[in-house]
């Protein structure tokens, strides 16, 4: 077991059950921040609950009251508002707190799809082509545009507002998806060319050394025409919607030059991106063979028994042992 530190894990507010501001009741297991906190206990760790939503006095004061050794990083939002996230980790950076996963510079690159986009196609890494569609301005869409599209919200995440509706074959339903996006979210939109091939999601852990645990796989029924053939909301997060259309998440089956070309690709990406300690890379493997990262997310769900620990589990590492390996990662950053 690594040394016993004092750790605050920062949470968002809604996810705290009533009565059980520090995830000691077992009602609160089927949650990511309960699996976390009851596995940094188990570790030796001292472990304390800041919840987070519009109450950043608050929490600089309990932050300086508990002086922790570190801070365990799940907030996803700040008011609700998933763009401010980057905030939180702000003013961590002020206060000279270190914290586990991706820091402001990463979570801004990769909260904006567009900007991420565009970086990773600075560092010569295939992303699919886009548009952009930006809310209250009129927009253009050359004649040039290649069908069909996936037109998605630029700053959600989860695929938040992703549906079978989402992929459009024509201009029309193209300014049809995006004005329910503007009108829904409040946002811009974003449509992306849809690539044919085999949905992959890549765990990389690290930092100086990267480590890449072995790939899983978003698997749709090749002989259902009609079904899903996006991850789209329903897919990731409705059980019945799955099995319905036989969808199921395994892992992915790789040759030996294709799993080096995707941990090479997902390297690089972690890399531009400003990613740390640990994030996923989510990408379409082409039947010719060629990778295109749709996008990278900062932190994904630690929850036992999710992606994440999955891949860390088939690759030798248990849950307990990642926590432990996020965590020394983010020890070794002086403030």
């Amino acid at each position: 077991m690594s040394q016993s530190l004092k750790i605050t894990v920062l949470v968002d507010a809604s996810t705290i059950p009533a009565g059980d501001t520090e995830f000691r009741e077992p009602k609160g297991k089927m949650i990511t921040e309960y699996h976390v906190v009851e596995a940094l206990r188990h570790l030796g760790h001292c472990v304390s609950v800041i919840g987070v939503f519009d109450n950043i006095e608050s929490i600089i004061g309990d932050l300086k009251e508990i002086q922790p050794d570190l801070v365990f990083n799940l907030t996803e939002q700040y008011y609700g508002e998933r763009c401010w996230d980057k905030n939180i980790t702000a003013v961590l950076e002020l206060l000279r707190i270190p914290y586990t996963g991706t820091g402001t510079t990463g979570l801004m690159l990769c909260r904006d799809k567009r900007l991420c986009k565009e970086l990773l196609g600075v560092h010569k890494i295939r992303v699919p082509n886009f548009v952009s569609l930006p809310w209250n301005r009129t927009v253009r869409i050359s004649k040039k545009t290649h069908y069909p599209l996936v037109v998605k919200p630029t700053f959600a995440d989860g695929s938040e507002g992703i549906s079978n509706a989402s992929l459009v074959f024509t201009e029309e339903a193209l300014r049809e998806r995006a004005d329910f996006i503007h009108a829904r979210w409040e946002q811009d939109a974003i449509a992306e060319e849809y690539i044919e091939g085999r949905e992959l999601y890549v765990t990389v852990l690290g930092n100086k050394r990267l480590k890449v645990f072995p790939a899983r796989e978003c698997l749709f029924d090749a002989n259902n025409e009609n079904g899903p053939c996006l991850a789209t909301y329903r897919v990731k997060w409705n059980d019945a919607y799955r099995e319905r259309w036989g969808i199921h998440f395994g892992f992915a089956e790789l040759d030996t030059e294709t799993h080096r070309q995707v941990a090479r690709i997902c390297k690089r990406a972690f890399r531009a991106l400003h990613l740390r300690d640990y994030a996923r890379i989510d990408l379409r493997l082409r039947a010719d063979g060629k990778i295109y990262i749709l996008e990278a997310n900062p932190n994904p769900d630690l929850a036992y028994g999710e992606e994440v620990a999955e891949a860390a589990e088939r690759a030798g590492c248990n849950y307990e042992g990642l926590l432990t390996q996020i965590i020394n990662q983010a020890s070794k950053r002086k403030p």
